[in-house]
């Protein structure tokens, strides 16, 4: 799946994409660039507040990815669009680690949650 097309990007002062509003009713949802709705239906001013104040650092933080077989699998997105989602696992930044890539489709879904707590752990290369 893309964005839908009555979407409205919402992109900060340097052009960079925040999100998108999506129309309902006379008021939008804010949706984030992984496609979740942040909001209930809200006013336009609300709307683009919420998406500068939501900004995009959360793209850096650790995620989780539900593996085929049940399992919770740390890892960082590597890119972000509105038609797929891709995340490698966790390395901790390590240069000689060989990078394994998953897709996720967009919107995320529930195989792919923000990390909290220990729930996920490192599987092997």
């Amino acid at each position: 799946m893309t964005a839908p097309a009555d979407w409205i990007e919402h992109r900060r002062g340097d052009g960079e994409l925040l999100g998108w509003m999506r129309p309902e009713s006379d008021a939008f949802v804010v949706i984030d660039l992984l496609g979740r709705p942040l909001t209930e239906p809200v006013d336009w001013l609300t709307a683009e507040e919420t998406l500068e104040a939501t900004g995009i650092g959360y793209l850096a933080d650790l995620y989780e990815l539900r593996l085929d077989d049940g399992r919770w699998l740390r890892v960082r997105l590597t890119e972000v669009s509105s038609t797929a989602i891709r995340v490698k696992n966790d390395d901790f930044g390590a240069i000689d680690a060989p990078a394994i890539e998953h897709t996720v489709p967009f919107p995320i879904g529930d195989r792919l949650r923000p990390l909290t707590g220990d729930r996920a752990f490192i599987l092997d290369a």
